[in-house]
């Protein structure tokens, strides 16, 4: 088994803190984390000085790089939607610090009843456009640095769509674009559009991907399987690698399939490849000088060839901690196919 290839402190014993290193998204000039945080349960499942404290841990270990969406929290009964976007935007206005960081949010999700009604055209140049300007005031910001959408619409021209998104570059509010759940042919349709036409294409994808194996044939959310969501195969991390073109991996310790504490939708991943993995994820923690599973997890996408930005959801200030200490580890290329395949 290689046991190269990691950042280790005195005596042989890991570095559970590294010096902060950005990475420019390319196409951009946006200098962002290793690690992004998705601060999905803001304004939900933490608020006032949890949330906050939470923010400022992130922060404090180089973090620059968050998540949120329109849609967030529709489902959670102390939320609601936008409740997500407004809890970073409380952090932000609490911090001072908007210039150093780096937002990017979601929106043109379909409709998700109870909770989340939404129009039949919800990739509308009218439906962007309203979901921009939610957006802009939930967070309280004037422009947004990348601005994803939640879903794709197949029934919308890739043509209507990138004309939609790029009225709202043009208006500044909205400086780079990104896709989410959307598979590689379209995002490839959507670019060469954008390309032919001088306009601002796709920059980064945001999809389900982690080290863990899943059992059901859809991407999972927190509430089941979803036929909308988009979870990356094998033969779509080889077009990433060829293309060079960045993820952001949500979902990616498969939730928390790799930690002390799994949750609810861990065991949608429990199976014979899985399990090996997370044996061999372990077993090159310890050998690498006590690194956890967890962090493994998240250091294995960092290791592929094209940049890739696993995205942080919890809001426990330990299991952050833990997950904020994968920056530390460097994996080989030979060390990321042994946890793959053995």
């Amino acid at each position: 088994m290689p046991t190269t290839g990691s950042t280790a402190g005195p005596n042989g014993a890991p570095a559970r803190t590294a010096t902060p290193t950005l990475h420019r998204i390319p196409s951009t000039d946006l200098d962002v984390s290793g690690l992004c945080y998705g601060v999905m349960q803001f304004n939900a499942r933490v608020r006032g000085d949890e949330m906050r404290a939470l923010y400022r841990m992130y922060r404090a270990a180089g973090g620059n790089f968050f998540d949120t969406a329109h849609a967030y929290n529709f489902w959670m009964k102390t939320g609601g939607p936008g409740e997500s976007e407004r809890g970073l935007g409380e952090c932000l206005k609490a911090f001072g610090d908007r210039d150093k960081v780096v937002i990017a949010t979601k929106g043109g999700h379909p409709d998700f009843t109870p909770g989340y009604p939404r129009p039949d055209d919800y990739l509308s140049p009218e439906s962007i456009a309203s979901d921009v300007s939610d957006s802009l005031e939930r967070l309280g910001i004037d422009y947004i640095d990348v601005y994803l959408l939640h879903r794709d619409d197949p029934r919308r021209t890739v043509a209507s769509i990138m004309d939609g998104l790029n009225a709202q570059v043009a208006r500044g509010r909205v400086r780079y674009l990104g896709a989410s759940n959307w598979a590689i042919p379209r995002i490839e349709e959507a670019n060469a559009y954008a390309a032919a036409r001088g306009l601002s294409g796709f920059v980064i994808a945001q999809q389900q991907w982690s080290l863990a194996e899943s059992n059901d044939p859809y991407p999972l959310n927190l509430r089941g399987p979803d036929p909308t969501c988009y979870r990356l195969n094998d033969a779509d991390v080889a077009w990433h690698t060829r293309k060079g073109f960045p993820v952001m991996a949500y979902t990616a310790t498969a939730f928390g399939y790799f930690g002390e504490n799994p949750g609810k939708n861990a065991p949608h991943y429990e199976n014979a490849i899985s399990r090996g993995r997370r044996d061999r994820a372990a077993k090159l923690g310890r050998e690498l000088g006590g690194f956890s599973a967890n962090q493994i997890a998240l250091a294995y996408l960092r290791s592929h060839p094209f940049p890739a930005f696993p995205i942080l959801g919890t809001m426990h200030p330990e299991h952050l901690a833990d997950a904020l200490g994968a920056l530390a580890i460097t994996l080989t290329d030979a060390q990321r196919t042994w946890l793959r395949d053995g």
